[in-house]
């Protein structure tokens, strides 16, 4: 059992409590102590001022061994608290307590709200951000309940909320108090972005639940979440997007604002630029020779540009918007009519259109590489009586069949490719696309936020796929450290 010591400022007006409430300079001074047994800190100084005695007494307490509440760690995220927050999703909220104001202002002393209907949310806040004193802003939205978090010090309370504030602290000197890592043995704390109402996402739910699975067993607590729960990406140690990337698209600025917070994110900001272009794929492809089909990139429509690409590609060719994925925006054309007719209305969305020569295989390969290393290896045939792997009909989108290899099985070509053409973009998670004719390999492209599906891509690994890409997160955390 721990003895409890609660520290507060030496100026700090206190009232009449047990023996166990101190000054800073006493901590300072008279601990540690010879056989003292087990401490926990509970630091009641003002931490709002950088190099304060609130941040030096929790410095002190981890220094010493100490279970020191709130952390230095705790302490510096604080500080960016216009960032910090939480969203809880409608069917965890009353939103009776809502009816008069949808906005409303809370006081959260060691879990304990000043206004009894938000205990509950006091209790969420306090397991998420141990801080013994904190102030929160509730906004009631449409589809759900954002909690704006802000720190506050025992000298800014009304007399009424200081009441509340010291009578919670007379409690809780009689509280047995339980470690909070015997309730939750993770360090790390991981967003994993999804969106349930996609069509065709990069992972389907069995794999997500292998992915939370993977990271519980290395200590990374995984989150599930969509768009509109994930307000703050600062509040985590790494974001996983397992949605559909874009650039103009929430994905993007996602990944922006991890990288910006130090965040671990995968796919990362760079990634997502350069693989979602395919002009900047196929111009870095040339600079740094890796094998690709020949690709021409055309500004117009015109009679000039049409003779270009039938002398340079002949037909049938192939017409893509730069931007688009799941074989979407990728056309095939067989004469000149189709070619003008498709040129003009590619158009009007791009100032560019990409035309690259046809070339028909039985199957495309599908590598999947992480931070420079083959991971998994699919072979992903053409769907039925179609030329790609997905066939987008009407409002359903039929695929073609797929084997999965171990690596080592992989012809070399195919992996050199792949490999070489990763390179191209970072050292992130991606799946290269190649075709193989007359023995040589073709990158068609580099996908960032690849698919990975439970009873696809890991037949062959099975649940050390899982494990392997969590890992990688894992390593890259820990390279980070604790900030």
């Amino acid at each position: 059992m721990h003895n409890t010591l609660y520290i507060v400022d030496d100026n700090m007006p206190v009232p009449e409590l047990p023996s166990n409430v101190i000054t800073f300079e006493t901590y300072l001074r008279e601990y540690p102590k010879a056989n003292e047994g087990r401490i926990r800190v509970i630091n009641l100084c003002d931490t709002t001022r950088y190099l304060s005695q609130g941040y030096y007494c929790s410095l002190l307490g981890a220094a010493r061994n100490h279970e020191v509440l709130p952390t230095v760690h705790l302490i510096n995220s604080l500080r960016d608290s216009a960032n910090l927050g939480i969203w809880l999703p409608i069917d965890k909220v009353d939103t009776a307590e809502f009816a008069d104001k949808p906005k409303r202002e809370i006081i959260i002393c060691l879990g304990q709200s000043d206004q009894a209907a938000f205990a509950k949310v006091a209790q969420i806040i306090f397991e998420r951000y141990s801080a013994p004193l904190l102030s929160a802003t509730l906004s009631l939205e449409a589809d759900g309940l954002l909690i704006q978090l802000n720190r506050i010090g025992v000298a800014e309370l009304s007399a009424e909320q200081a009441a509340f504030f010291w009578s919670v602290i007379e409690q809780s000197v009689t509280f047995r108090w339980h470690k909070k890592s015997s309730k939750k043995k993770f360090r790390w704390d991981m967003a994993l972005l999804v969106d349930p109402q996609e069509a065709s996402p990069p992972s389907n739910k069995s794999a997500i639940s292998r992915f939370v699975k993977a990271g519980a067993k290395l200590g990374i607590n995984v989150e599930v979440l969509t768009a509109a729960q994930m307000q703050h990406v600062n509040q985590y140690d790494a974001v996983f997007i397992r949605e559909t990337t874009s650039i103009n698209h929430h994905t993007y600025r996602f990944a922006c604002d991890a990288e910006k917070h130090g965040v671990v994110v995968m796919d990362d900001p760079d990634s997502i630029l350069r693989c979602c272009n395919k002009v900047f794929l196929h111009d870095a492809f040339s600079y740094q020779n890796v094998p690709s089909l020949k690709t021409l990139f055309i500004s117009k429509a015109d009679s000039q540009s049409v003779e270009l690409l039938e002398t340079e590609l002949n037909y049938p060719m192939v017409l893509k918007l730069p931007e688009g994925s799941f074989s979407k925006g990728v056309f095939k054309v067989a004469d000149r009519p189709t070619l003008i007719e498709r040129l003009e209305s590619l158009f009007v969305d791009s100032a560019l259109v990409l035309a690259q020569r046809y070339l028909y295989t039985e199957f495309d390969w599908r590598i999947g590489v992480l931070n420079g290393r083959a991971l998994y290896a699919c072979r992903y045939y053409m769907a039925r009586n179609h030329w790609q792997i997905y066939n987008h009909k009407q409002n359903r989108t039929f695929s073609g069949d797929f084997d999965t290899l171990p690596t080592f099985e992989v012809p070399k070509i195919v992996l050199e490719a792949a490999l070489k053409s990763a390179a191209v973009v970072g050292n992130g998670l991606y799946g290269v696309d190649i075709k193989v004719a007359d023995n040589k390999a073709y990158v068609i492209e580099v996908n960032d936020n690849p698919n990975i599906d439970h009873g696809i891509e890991d037949n062959y690994l099975g649940e050390e796929l899982y494990m392997q890409i969590m890992s990688e997160f894992l390593r890259r955390l820990e390279q980070r450290g604790s900030q």
